[in-house]
């Protein structure tokens, strides 16, 4: 009679090295992410493939530094300024305005403008200053 114990075989996988790994892995991702530009600017290219004309005359609304508005150069009142911009997308395909505001006002004059396009469905383009010496 043999009373020896059977050696049981027991299969373990060694994952202290699979730590590192995922630290590594956890760290390179990390990394990579913060060199990402999170704040890209959508621009509106033209299209080289169509046979359109890309370029067309934009709308100017431009409001200086006493809060008044003008109108592609003529001055207009705020309540003036919708109908008129309805007024004058009327046929037009993909209406443009560009935004002129000056820098010294309060932003809620050009929420009020970006809400008077969005109301009529005109593409707003911001027209900014580069800065001088950069």
């Amino acid at each position: 009679m043999n009373l020896s114990r059977r050696r049981k075989l027991s299969s373990h996988v060694e994952t202290s090295s699979m730590n590192d790994i995922m630290f590594f892995l956890m760290l390179f991702f990390l990394i990579v992410s913060t060199m990402v530009n999170p704040n890209v600017i959508k621009l509106m290219l033209p299209n080289a493939r169509s046979g359109k004309q890309a370029m067309k005359q934009p709308i100017t609304i431009s409001v200086d530094a006493a809060g008044t508005y003008f109108l592609d150069r003529t001055p207009i009142t705020a309540t003036e300024l919708e109908p008129e911009l309805a007024r004058r997308i009327v046929g037009l395909e993909s209406p443009t305005a560009v935004l002129r505001v000056d820098a010294s006002l309060n932003v809620q004059k050009l929420v009020d403008i970006l809400e008077i396009g969005n109301r009529l469905k005109i593409k707003m383009v911001m027209a900014t200053q580069a800065q001088q010496g950069k």
